[in-house]
């Protein structure tokens, strides 16, 4: 039996037992990320990186999209509004976003849903690589290198590919958004 932890990505960890993670531990693990839905708010993107990486199985990796899309804020019905839908995704994805100006850049976050459990956690992934940062640091981000990290083109349907690049394009336009009127003057 390997080494396991049920905290992967919050403690250090040795780097070769790590690895070791016996196959029957890797239940408890999904049965421990069930128990965390209401305890834990979205993990951070590196956190979510770490999981992935201990999670060898894809089904297990589906399993814990899943699980992070459970953990999304609800979204009122009032914000299940046409402005709010996706457009480019195959699935009904709403994201509503709230832009803080009190700082010298605007500041967002998201909130956001779907009828899709996967698709829903990959906007989790999305809130995760996103959300709560500055306009400037959205539009810096390189979705396509970060999302690559967690292999998710090689196991996404194209359709759902798309849908994930309609949502980065979609946080990207309202971070834009945002900044204009600050660059108007």
């Amino acid at each position: 039996m390997g080494w396991f932890c049920p905290f992967p990505s919050r403690i250090a960890r040795p780097t070769l037992a790590w690895k070791l993670v016996a196959a029957a531990s890797i239940p408890t693990y999904i049965d421990f990320m069930d128990t965390l839905n209401e305890t834990r708010g979205i993990s951070s993107f590196d956190e979510i990186l770490a999981d992935f990486e201990l999670l060898d199985d894809w089904e297990d990796r589906y399993r814990y999209l899943i699980e992070l899309g459970r953990m999304l804020e609800p979204l009122s019905e009032q914000e299940r509004s046409p402005a709010n839908k996706v457009q480019g995704c195959v699935s009904q994805v709403w994201l509503s976003t709230r832009v803080d100006q009190s700082g010298s850049v605007p500041r967002l976050t998201f909130i956001g849903d779907s009828d899709a459990h996967i698709v829903r956690g990959l906007i989790a992934i999305l809130f995760a690589l996103y959300s709560a940062k500055t306009a400037e640091d959205i539009l810096s981000i390189d979705a396509g290198q970060k999302l690559g990290l967690l292999h998710l083109n090689e196991h996404l349907t194209p359709q759902r590919s798309n849908g994930l690049m309609a949502m980065v394009k979609r946080i990207k336009s309202d971070a834009e958004t945002a900044l204009a009127p600050r660059r108007l003057h």
